[in-house]
């Protein structure tokens, strides 16, 4: 029987400061590996406000201060780290007039601080939901076109960000690729998050017979976009392990690898042909 694991979720409130963010991040990482936490995840656009205006002054490219604040958070406390996302500016990549592409990007760092892995949010947030919410991703950030997994010493998990979640195909891919456990930085609103969190991170979770651990931005009422919160953690029975509410907080689950196998010989559909 393999190794029961402990995760932990921080759910940050993000200022329009970004060094001050940065102070906020790593006092919750702190606080998360001193309690035992091996994996420690941050929420999507952590490092300043969700807000197509902003995302242009807290962009930065891979060596930056955000990324490697990270980097040293994880080889200092020994943990791997999955940084939630940021804005990430890829000198490399340069649009028609020349100015560079900028994703939204979650970086994975193993314990000794490297970059293990990256994931590029795959499907930007372009909504517009009549007296809701209405945002465009697509105005500032390019899409990122990968899978993302890693090897980790717990095993292989599986990367997402936010909107990724409502395209169960990419999270089916994971699953049949060995992912036990997906890890989804996310900031959902006012306007889906009460009608479609839950109900989405179960669903991905019970669809994959896998774990489902999702990292939100706590609420900020002063903010331009009002995050949801509600940070949580779906086992692959499709219920709820963990779970927390708008306020800033950290999330702790313990991660079975044997129930996951359990719950798959149980309900076999992984053995199922397609037709």
């Amino acid at each position: 029987m393999r190794d029961l694991y402990k995760i932990a979720l921080c759910q940050l409130l993000v200022t329009p400061d970004k060094k001050n963010n940065i102070r906020n991040a790593e006092k919750s990482i702190d606080e998360a590996a001193g309690n035992g936490a091996g994996i420690v995840c941050l929420p999507e656009i952590w490092n300043g406000p969700y807000d197509t205006k902003a995302f242009g002054d807290f962009a930065e490219e891979e060596s930056g201060p955000s990324v490697m604040f990270m980097s040293d958070a994880a080889r200092r406390h020994h943990i791997y780290l999955i940084g939630g996302s940021i804005p990430e500016q890829d000198n490399n990549k340069r649009d028609g007039d020349g100015k560079p592409l900028v994703y939204n990007t979650s970086f994975v760092f193993s314990p000794s601080g490297k970059i293990i892995a990256k994931h590029r949010k795959i499907h930007l947030f372009d909504v517009d939901v009549e007296n809701g919410v209405r945002f465009k991703e697509s105005d500032f950030f390019s899409a990122g076109d990968s899978l993302t997994l890693f090897d980790t010493d717990y095993g292989k998990m599986g990367l997402a960000i936010c909107f990724d979640v409502r395209f169960p195909d990419m999270f089916q891919m994971m699953a049949k690729a060995g992912a036990e456990i997906v890890f989804l930085p996310a900031s959902f609103n006012m306007t889906t998050g009460p009608a479609h969190w839950d109900l989405l991170i179960r669903s991905r979770a019970l669809d994959n017979q896998f774990y489902m651990a999702a990292c939100a931005t706590a609420r900020n009422p002063d903010a331009s976009y009002t995050s949801w919160g509600h940070s949580c953690v779906a086992t692959p029975w499709g219920d709820f392990s963990a779970k927390t509410d708008e306020k800033e907080s950290i999330v702790y689950a313990t991660i079975d690898p044997s129930y996951i196998q359990k719950v798959r010989n149980e309900i076999p559909i992984g053995n199922q042909a397609s037709s």
